[in-house]
């Protein structure tokens, strides 16, 4: 077994193969660009090497400065974690001229599987089915709109070295080829290096479901199940599951099996993912291999209980599978949600920052006999840097059923504190809430169907808001305690706590009447009486609740006359006032907010990478007027309405804060 290895790689997958590494006894080595230098896996490493400046293509995709850092450690082997060079043959290859081995497959499955082209000509060869495509290069954007008429809208522009949801565009008619081609290019040479393009057909309707495969250099190979990762949004995984709701035994076995054969076929060894698109007829489709360690593997973690990373180390050194495929069994049901460091307010647009609160639920048992994970690679007070993937962590959690597993999900998420920067909680708890997904009827279109204009919030039930209009008057009446017990007061000045409130939130208003004692309260609203009683002290950002006898947990801020309440993806004020109190606010003006109407403002911090327009031009709506990079990503900002440019204060290259002013119309 290694002595050393090291890690390619940053974030919470570095931290993932530290923590097994450290459970198997080997020391570890990390390795940090100048925006990660003071990174939660330069901490957990036994050491760590600087590698460049930001940017990943001066530093983490550097293949001379990994080589360097793993002679001047004397690292054993590299484990690539997922991204950056982990599907990289050359890398591969100079690690292997080098004597280091590579955590991963060889060579030759790496190039003939890591490439998204030929892996569709080997599918091909083999008589697997694939979906339609042009799977040679091609060479501009004349020619990609070509291919595309001939293949027929929609497509898929695909980069072939691609992965994450990088170099990736869905296009439904020619000028979105023309701008997906160029786009997807533009991504996949700055996150791959390497900018070959290819299309496909797009399928509508289709599930994203994919079998993880564990293979060994003795010839032994094993499919571990499935994963459902049919929610995506920009064609980036957003939440994941295994098993999937929609698969049955005969379908799975099929698609393990021919994972396998696919596996043996290239001389595969390691953990890979084969990926398909499932129709709703259960006829599946190859789509590719990933030969790396997939960001959703927890999932299968949990219903397996094979630690994935373990068995790529132990593979890498020679080791034969301690498995055969009768002995994996799935056990219950677990689910992954991403964590990003996107706005869903403002369409998901990046967010960077410092974290100025960041705490995760507990880990491990619950009291309801489920498990929480959360793999992560930040920490509070640590920053979110514009230079790389947005994802902050993965939290998942495991039940005996799928439903179980959704109400660990749902509390884990009520508990995850996240503060100083936009981020995606709130999306991912109303996922968890909707109707399609807990029905498991869901596509690859969901978000896109669902959300089509964006994420505005969650409308709660009123039985919800009932309860919490409860909580935040008793929590308002311990509030007011506190404040009456200030020091220094006059004497014969005490001050009276009343016992009828009103409480308005989400555009509800209910009278409420309260009676307390040492042990809670007791709080009459809405026709109903509600016993509620907490442990909450003024200040605490969390409190957990119990409402009419169930549990309720909820984030709280504080707000003049109430609270800032977040519950199950909804962000509410909650306004607790005395009834003449309540009575006045109503007589109060509305802040209007200012007019941006003739403003292109920046929305998110990034790099312009290019001015389409000029000072004195006309656009019409939907034109194109400028793209920004940040987090890997290109956006194109377009015009909302037709108008005539008066000024343009930014130019490619520069760099933009939140709502700097780009262009001004007349």
């Amino acid at each position: 077994m290694f002595k050393k290895i090291l890690i390619a790689n940053r974030g919470e997958i570095a931290c993932r193969v530290i923590k097994t590494a450290r459970k198997m006894g080997i020391q570890t080595v990390a390795v940090y660009s100048d925006a990660d230098k003071n990174a939660l896996h330069v901490r957990m490493a036994d050491e760590a090497v600087h590698i460049g400046p930001a940017p990943a293509n001066q530093s983490y995709i550097v293949i001379d400065k990994i080589m360097q850092a793993i002679k001047d450690t004397g690292a054993e082997a590299v484990h690539p974690g997922y991204g950056f060079l982990s599907e990289n043959a050359k890398f591969a290859e100079a690690l292997e001229a080098a004597g280091v081995a590579f955590i991963g497959p060889p060579v030759g499955a790496i190039e003939s599987m890591g490439d998204k082209i030929t892996s569709k000509k080997i599918a091909q060869e083999a008589e697997v089915n694939t979906v339609p495509g042009y799977m040679g290069l091609i060479e501009d954007a004349d020619e990609a709109v070509k291919i595309s008429n001939e293949i027929g809208y929609p497509v898929m522009i695909k980069a072939s070295a691609g992965g994450g949801g990088k170099g990736m565009r869905i296009a439904w008619n020619d000028q979105e080829a023309r701008e997906g081609f160029q786009s997807s290019k533009n991504e996949a040479a700055n996150s791959f290096g390497d900018d070959r393009i290819f299309i496909e057909k797009f399928v509508t309707q289709p599930r994203h479901i994919e079998i993880q495969v564990l293979a060994d250099t003795h010839g032994n190979a094993v499919y571990l199940h499935e994963r459902e990762c049919s929610i995506q949004r920009r064609n980036q995984k957003v939440v994941e599951e295994a098993p999937s709701p929609f698969l049955d035994e005969a379908t799975r076995k099929a698609m393990g099996e021919q994972s396998v054969a696919l596996a043996k076929a290239v001389g595969y060894a390691s953990a890979g993912t084969v990926e398909f698109i499932v129709d709703g007829d259960r006829n599946f489709y190859f789509l590719e291999m990933n030969t790396r360690l997939q960001v959703e593997h927890p999932v299968t973690e949990l219903i397996t209980g094979i630690d994935l990373v373990e068995q790529m180390i132990r593979v890498a050194a020679g080791e034969k599978l301690p498995m055969k495929q009768e002995d994996l069994k799935i056990n219950g049901w677990a689910i992954e949600n991403r964590l990003y460091a996107e706005d869903p307010y403002r369409n998901f647009l990046p967010s960077i920052g410092r974290l100025t609160a960041y705490r995760p639920p507990v880990e491990g048992k619950t009291a309801t006999g489920g498990i929480v994970r959360n793999d992560t690679g930040v920490f509070e007070g640590g920053e979110i840097s514009m230079y790389y993937d947005p994802m902050i962590a993965k939290l998942c959690t495991w039940g005996e059923t799928r439903a179980d597993a959704i109400e660990e999900m749902r509390v884990a998420l009520d508990t995850f504190e996240v503060e100083g920067i936009g981020h995606n909680l709130p999306f991912v708890a109303a996922v968890m809430d909707h109707e399609r997904f807990t029905s498991g009827n869901m596509t690859t279109a969901f978000i896109a169907e669902e959300y089509p204009e964006g994420f505005e919030g969650v409308t709660l039930p009123k039985e919800a808001l009932v309860k919490l209009a409860a909580a935040a008057a008793a929590m308002n009446r311990v509030a007011e305690i506190r404040r009456t017990q200030v020091s220094g007061r006059l004497g014969n000045h005490e001050r009276r706590v009343g016992t009828d409130w009103v409480v308005s939130l989400q555009g509800e208003e209910f009278a409420v009447s309260i009676d307390a004692d040492r042990d809670g309260s007791t709080v009459s609203i809405d026709g109903q009486t509600l016993r509620v009683e907490s442990d909450w002290t003024p200040g605490d950002s969390l409190a957990r609740l119990t409402v009419g006898g169930e549990p309720l947990v909820v984030k709280v801020g504080k707000i003049t006359q109430g609270f800032r309440m977040r519950f199950r993806g909804a962000d509410l004020k909650v306004h607790v006032r005395s009834p003449r109190q309540a009575e006045l606010a109503k007589l109060m003006p509305e802040k209007l907010p200012p007019d941006t109407s003739k403003l292109l403002l920046c929305p998110m911090p990034g790099l312009i990478v290019k001015i389409d327009v000029a000072v004195g031009d006309e656009v019409q709506e939907g034109q194109a007027l400028c793209t920004v990079e940040a987090m890997k990503m290109e956006n194109i900002l377009r015009a909302e309405r037709k108008g005539v440019v008066k000024s343009v204060n930014a130019a490619a290259g520069d760099s933009l804060a939140v709502d700097d002013v780009i262009i001004e119309f007349e």
